[in-house]
């Protein structure tokens, strides 16, 4: 047949009485919502799975006859309903708020800024960890009735689809989504049209297009800059998520960072918190610097009003993680913004200056612009104290400002639907009202045995159906033999799921070990191919298209899977995504989680597992330092200790290999394998129960957003406020005493004038006098304190009391005199020690000048 050939795509028109579910089809409560999803899929499954589960792209697709029909099928009907009450009453209620309560004033408006957002397949503008996590944060916040808003970039392609080929070798293929595919909306001007924003960038002004997404109750501001008034150079800006070379890098960031702002201050909205979530959208701080100068406020001044209401997460855990950009980069780039504000490039380098370096660090930018800052598990928040204690020079890493808030999950987006009237009947109505509360989790042990095993066959069931059919589409691909797939399969079996199945999925880092399960052959064979007792590895992740190291894993693992006495027990699954990965956690009895310590910031998919009655081996790194729980004579999973850092590269994976292979050995086999006459381990259930009341309650995302509301949110609302009322006072008070205490501290200095004593009566009270030079200072901008306790602790630790001196009088040589009469609470061998630093009643963190001088 010869001639042009046009395509054309001819869309159905939804009957009057499916109409809403055009609305349903454009609000991401879907994901989470799993009859919604229900709903879509019993017009057409073959549909529902060729559309990737996205209802939008869904309804463009459908049958006109079938919808017709459907629109007279009362039992659809019924069932939409049933939804669209859910839906309405979601909506007209402001959900979890009466629970937690609401600090809140009617004017304040969290402002979430991210890179990448995660929220559903549907959506593919995230790449993993940090994207579903702020997926999960949007959800989150809408459970919760927050006033919040989202602000991120619209990314033409999303991260790769990935394929494996016979060797391992990972094909990345990169596809541009159809917006009217997507759950996205533009968003119009006053007079009708498509907002814009302007950003400058060297020597032209790129225009982008403003879209929003609806999250429950939460609105999602996206740019694009795919614009017929931009080059063909700028459009590709937002081209591709995490694309390109450091110019597309820093263009993205200054979109996301600058042109967020501009968005939100164009909708007429006023955040009253700014939450910096990781460094790629600290350009904001220059941003709104640039505004609080223009209107007259002096800059210093400026960098402490916009500071006290911005909050920063940090989710690196090593110093090289950090986003970085040359100097002469940023002069580039924000020359014009110095002239605008009158300064010179050296102080704007100085906001992102770290010693020892010559890049603009923008983990340190999101650090001195900010004033509350958290890593995102209670070990990373440690680590990130450390990394970044250049920023507080004289202050020890556990005093210094760096907080944390570990990260939790959305329990109804990863929890499987199977479980939710089980958990509705033993736990009661209402129960994810209260999933925060421990106590409302001893309903599980109530579940019968029976049912829970059942239940958590059925997952792995539904699991192992999918491990077919994707390993099936990939053998094909690799033009692999029938008979070959059938060795391949011999242990997934739908039908027959009873056999213990150990998950590993995420990113493939180095640091994640992922190949540390094949450091010993020879025992891992012992270990799973008993022929009573055998073990499924199922591997599934990718690497980033530039790490080679990374991809090199993948390989390294399909090459231990070919081997003859592993074929068919370890399988590497390719293509992971959300609908895998959501199968995955739900349906494995292990996961498997080895990272070096201390590199896992956190990590969420373990809780994801548990939530599903999943066990945990883990590290005990990142999250899995504060999940595990081995105090009661049933543990809810198993921890590889990690080995002393003295330890070289070779000793540590060796070391905790061995534990890991011990483990699988001595506990999670034969635990698995013990079955009693109804077909299961009833101490495996046991530990599956605990392992989901235990974790469920405290690693939920409820949980995580509620502790950024108490520590960071609504301290942030208060104190921006106060910083930025009558004309800023208390900001340029406050920027005018730091510059005060910073030009004198050289100078002061501390000497103790009593003689110290070495013994004392209990009851007695111990005199301590400290002459403090102040070098121009007064009594009132410095605290004098000793801090006493047990040898050996710190500050910082919580167990060393402090006790402030009292400013006396002065010295006869101009010193002002502190004194102090302690009255020691303990017996036995105490230490103490006496130090100064700056203090001021306006500090968001008595220590966050950085200063500090011990006697």
């Amino acid at each position: 047949m010869t001639g042009t050939v046009y395509q054309i795509e001819v869309n159905p028109q939804l009957p009057e009485r499916l109409e809403r579910l055009e609305e349903l089809a454009n609000n991401l409560w879907y994901s989470w919502d799993r009859p919604t999803q229900g709903l879509f899929a019993s017009l057409s499954h073959p549909l529902w799975e060729a559309t990737s589960h996205n209802p939008k792209a869904f309804l463009k697709r459908a049958d006109q006859k079938r919808l017709e029909a459907t629109a007279e099928n009362p039992v659809f009907l019924g069932a939409l309903n049933r939804v669209l009450s859910a839906y309405d009453g979601y909506h007209a209620m402001p959900g979890l708020a009466h629970v937690h309560g609401q600090p809140f004033r009617a004017d304040d408006l969290i402002a979430y800024f991210c890179a990448e957002f995660g929220f559903h397949e549907s959506l593919p503008i995230y790449s993993g960890g940090l994207g579903i996590l702020a997926g999960d944060h949007c959800k989150a916040a809408s459970d919760m009735g927050l006033p919040f808003i989202g602000v991120g970039l619209l990314y033409r392609q999303g991260y790769f689809s990935q394929t494996l080929d016979a060797d391992g070798q990972q094909q990345a293929t990169y596809a541009d989504s159809d917006f009217d595919d997507l759950p996205v909306s533009p968003v119009l001007n006053a007079e009708g049209g498509e907002l814009r924003i302007g950003v400058e960038l060297p020597g032209r002004t790129v225009q982008a297009k403003v879209w929003e997404v609806r999250v429950g109750h939460v609105r999602l501001i996206l740019l694009d800059t795919w614009l017929a008034e931009n080059s063909a150079f700028d459009r590709e800006i937002t081209h591709r998520l995490y694309g390109g070379d450091k110019t597309s890098r820093i263009e993205q960031e200054i979109l996301l960072g600058v042109g967020g702002t501009r968005a939100l201050a164009k909708l007429g909205l006023r955040p009253t918190v700014w939450h910096v979530n990781e460094g790629h959208a600290a350009f904001l701080i220059l941003e709104r610097i640039r505004g609080l100068v223009g209107g007259g406020l002096p800059f210093a001044a400026a960098l402490e009003a916009v500071a006290a209401g911005t909050v920063f997460t940090t989710h690196t855990p090593v110093p090289a993680g950090h986003d970085h950009f040359s100097e002469d980069m940023i002069r580039q780039y924000f020359s014009a913004w110095c002239q605008e504000l009158g300064l010179d490039a050296a102080t704007l380098l100085a906001l992102g200056a770290q010693p020892g370096k010559s890049d603009f660090n923008m983990t340190a930018l999101a650090l001195r612009g900010s004033r509350h800052h958290n890593g995102v598990s209670r070990i990373h928040g440690g680590v990130s104290a450390n990394i970044c204690r250049y920023l507080w020079p004289q202050i020890q890493p556990a005093e210094n400002p760096m907080d944390y808030v570990t990260n939790g999950v959305h329990l109804p987006t990863f929890l499987a639907p199977e479980w939710f009237d089980t958990f509705e009947r033993y736990l009661g109505i209402g129960w994810q009202e209260r999933q925060t509360e421990p106590v409302n989790w001893r309903g599980i042990a109530e579940i019968p045995d029976a049912t829970f095993w059942s239940i958590r066959q059925q997952l792995k069931a539904k699991l192992l159906k999918l491990v077919r059919e994707r390993i099936r589409t990939q053998h094909q691909r690799n033009q692999g033999s029938p008979a070959h797939l059938d060795r391949l399969l011999k242990f997934v079996d739908p039908d027959n799921p009873n056999i213990l199945t150990i998950g590993f999925a995420r990113r493939f880092a180095t640091y994640k070990r992922a190949a540390l399960l094949f450091h010993d052959p020879r025992w891992l064979r012992e270990l799973i191919c008993q022929a009573d007792r055998p073990v499924l590895f199922l591997f599934a992740g990718k690497a980033h298209p530039a790490d080679q190291p990374g991809q090199e894993i993948i390989r390294r693992i399909a090459q231990m899977a070919r081997r003859p006495e592993f074929e068919g027990r370890i399988l590497l699954v390719e293509g992971y995504d959300l609908h895998l990965s959501r199968s995955l956690v739900a349906g494995v009895d292990v996961w498997l989680n080895n990272p070096i310590y201390p590199l896992e910031a956190s990590g969420t998919s373990g809780m994801k597992a548990a939530m599903n009655g999943a066990l945990n081996l883990s590290v005990l790194d990142g999250w899995w330092g504060e999940g595990y729980d081995d105090s009661g004579e049933i543990t809810n999973g198993w921890a590889i200790k990690p080995v002393p850092a003295h330890l070289d590269e070779v000793q540590r994976d060796a070391e905790e290999a061995r534990s890991l292979y011990e483990i699988l050995q001595d506990q999670v086999i034969p635990t698995y394998y013990r079955t009693g006459p109804m077909g299961y381990s009833a101490e495996w259930v046991a530990m599956a129960k605990r392992s989901i009341a235990s974790i469920a309650p405290r690693f939920n995302v409820t949980r995580m957003v509620g502790e950024y509301v108490r520590k960071f949110y609504a301290p942030a609302a208060e104190v921006g406020r106060r910083y930025a009322a009558g004309d800023f006072t208390v900001a340029r008070d406050v920027a005018r005493w730091k510059a005060r205490v910073r030009a004198a501290w050289p100078g002061v200095r501390l000497l103790r004038l009593d003689q110290p004593e070495r013994r004392l009566k209990f009851g007695n009270a111990l005199r301590i006098e400290i002459a403090v030079q102040l070098n121009g200072l007064v009594p009132g901008d410095v605290t004098v304190e000793a801090l006493i306790g047990r040898p050996g602790l710190s500050a910082g630790n919580g167990k060393l009391r402090r006790y402030p001196l009292q400013c006396t009088g002065g010295t006869q040589h101009g010193e002002a005199l502190y004194t102090l009469d302690l009255t020691p609470e303990q017996c036995g061998r105490l230490e103490y020690r006496i130090r100064v630093f700056p203090a001021h009643t306006a500090l968001i963190h008595p220590f966050e000048t950085g200063l500090m001088l011990w006697l």
